[in-house]
């Protein structure tokens, strides 16, 4: 702790600028879910391997039945969806949403054939607008003021 540690620790080459620079930020954790058509054993397989030798990614999870893929990882999803593509098969990003989130699943668009069990597709229809009456209906029955509510 005398002279030279403090002198080391000044001239010291891990702090400069130049290796600052050269500290590639990390991508943040994420999970990219894409919709790809596999028939078999085989396809499965192959989609697995070229997404799994990608870098940062932590886990593939192939679902036959539903046509998915997810990849959880510090990744960035184009990149996915391009090492995807490079395996011949038709790719694109997970286009549905679970059928309880979606306010009105019926709406024009929303509802899909194709759509595995239990999801629509994600169309800006089906959602609610931002500033849409449900807020309104909310605040008339308030457990706060027990006057709110004229039917009770």
């Amino acid at each position: 702790m005398g002279i030279l540690d403090h002198f080391s620790r000044v001239c010291s080459f891990t702090y400069t600028r130049r290796a600052l620079r050269r500290k590639k930020r990390k991508k943040p954790l994420q999970t990219v879910q894409i919709k790809v058509k596999m028939d078999c054993d085989g396809c499965e397989r192959k989609v697995k391997h070229a997404v799994r030798t990608m870098k940062n990614v932590i886990s593939v999870d192939v679902n036959r039945n539903q046509s998915r893929v997810s990849v959880t990882g510090h990744v960035e999803p184009g990149k996915v969806l391009q090492r995807v593509r490079s395996t011949g098969k038709v790719a694109e990003f997970w286009p549905y949403a679970p059928h309880n989130l979606v306010f009105y699943p019926y709406v024009a668009g929303a509802y899909d054939k194709k759509a595995p069990a239990g999801f629509v597709r994600k169309v800006p229809q089906a959602m609610p607008s931002p500033g849409g009456t449900m807020e309104k209906y909310i605040s008339i029955f308030s457990d706060d003021n027990p006057n709110a509510c004229s039917m009770m």
